[in-house]
């Protein structure tokens, strides 16, 4: 039988989560994490909004398989350029953390961004943090009701609103705004708005920096991009230790003290409820909140600035340390180079695509005795966004000749047609069954949209 005093000597292997309020604080990087915030929101609340060439700007329409970005249009075809802006991002990340470390997180990454709306509209219903503690300790009254209800009702509006954009990026947005005024969106169009909306909410509102702690692999596998040179929001120790309280203007020297006056505004400003004088720990993400709320208090001891500040561990340790080193380099050449070879592909992208498949009822026929036949369906996609007139030619064997059954061959804008092209090839002009020869499809008002494909002419075996 279990000893009922064991107990007293059990560990729990969870702990409760007590609610972060981060305290609201002001400096250079709060402003530019402001700044970040207001721009990012705008343009993913704006851009759905724009017109572009009587069209909506940014539109992924996945019924008709067309991807519009501004003056460019994608198909299936060219998920090419998707895999290409992967490596775009993951080399972003490697270059950003190793030479800064995690500002992906603490200034860009949707969970921040929309978590410091998300506390803006939670400070406006319940105020500041001291009076948000203690309205979480409070019983419930009729202006806690009011206040909770609103900050509930600001919050759900809001991210209503970011599943109806979110959904207005796949079906145009004015369309959607006029199915939701009717209530006769489709199913899936429900289901996402809700979906994205409930995300939201959730992620934002409730979860917040459990999502960085807890949910996001970077978290796990930051260090893995850091070294000593890395720039890290650091505090250093040796000036602000021992740390403990004095008055103002007292030599802190002379007491045995560091600047470090223990005030604890540094862990109120963190919004995920780390104490960085602990040293850099993975649930920190760059936000830099504890540098602008220590500089304040810098300030207003008259101390130097930079108790906590951006440093590496080389420089803390008293040794040179190096931000553009081999690392750093790589990743930037790599990155250019990438952003570089999109933006060649991109200006020399034809809008025009073609397939060339070969009869396979029947491999080739003989037309007489001294010419032999193929049969090849050209499959031709318009990318463009006017109609083309194309001319089908053919070359790369001795007295090859092609006959379209339909002249001339015109593909509406943005769209897709096939044509039964005959090829005929002499018979002394082959070598065996596979003999290669270029198709070429150009258009009759642009020469400079056109392309050539390779196929192979089947004869018989002599």
């Amino acid at each position: 039988m279990k000893d009922p005093k064991s107990d007293a000597n059990d560990v729990g292997m969870y702990i409760s989560r007590e609610k972060i309020h981060p305290r609201e604080v002001d400096g250079p990087f709060q402003r530019l994490r402001y700044l970040a915030v207001f721009v990012l929101l705008g343009i993913y609340y704006g851009i759905p909004w724009l017109q572009w060439d009587g069209r909506q700007a940014v539109l992924f329409d996945l019924p008709s398989r067309q991807f519009h970005i501004f003056a460019l249009t994608f198909w299936p075809q060219d998920f090419v350029y998707l895999a290409l802006l992967l490596i775009v991002a993951a080399l972003s990340l490697f270059f950003f953390t190793a030479l800064a470390g995690r500002l992906w997180c603490g200034y860009a990454c949707p969970q921040t961004v929309w978590t410091e709306a998300f506390i803006w509209m939670e400070r406006i219903t319940e105020g500041n943090r001291q009076k948000r503690l203690k309205l979480d300790k409070s019983p419930w009254t009729r202006e806690k009701l009011l206040r909770r209800g609103s900050k509930h009702l600001l919050w759900i509006v809001f991210a209503l609103f970011t599943g109806f954009t979110f959904v207005g990026y796949f079906t145009p947005i004015l369309e959607l705004g006029q199915g939701l005024m009717q209530l006769s969106l489709g199913f899936w169009e429900w289901f996402w708005l809700l979906f994205y909306s409930l995300a939201t909410w959730g992620n934002a509102g409730f979860l917040r920096e459990q999502v960085c702690i807890y949910m996001c692999p970077y978290a796990r596998f930051q260090s893995a991009m850091f070294d000593r040179n890395t720039l890290i929001i650091s505090y250093d120790e040796e000036r602000g230790e021992p740390r403990g309280g004095r008055a103002r203007r007292v030599d802190p020297k002379a007491q045995g003290l560091g600047d470090c006056i223990d005030c604890n505004l540094c862990v109120q400003a963190c919004p995920t409820g780390i104490d960085i004088r602990e040293g850099l720990q993975y649930e920190c993400i760059a936000c830099a909140a504890c540098i602008d709320a220590c500089n304040g208090v810098m300030d207003k001891m008259e101390y130097p600035r930079g108790l906590i500040r951006y440093s590496t561990e080389n420089a803390m340790a008293g040794k040179p340390a190096r931000i553009l080193r081999p690392r750093v380099l790589a990743y930037g050449v790599l990155l250019l180079a990438v952003l570089s070879g999109i933006t060649y592909s991109l200006t020399q992208r034809i809008p025009l695509s073609v397939e060339v498949l070969a009869d396979r009822n029947v491999v080739y026929r003989e037309v007489d005795w001294e010419t032999i036949e193929n049969v090849y369906t050209v499959r031709i996609l318009n990318k463009d966004r006017e109609a083309h007139t194309y001319e089908i030619s053919v070359d790369g064997l001795p007295g090859i000749e092609a006959l379209v059954s339909d002249e001339p061959v015109r593909v509406s804008a943005a769209s897709t047609d096939s044509v039964v092209v005959r090829v005929r090839v002499p018979r002394s002009a082959l070598d065996g069954p596979g003999n290669p020869f270029q198709l070429t499809l150009q258009s009759t008002a642009d020469p400079a949209v056109k392309t050539v494909n390779t196929a192979r002419f089947n004869g018989p075996r002599e």
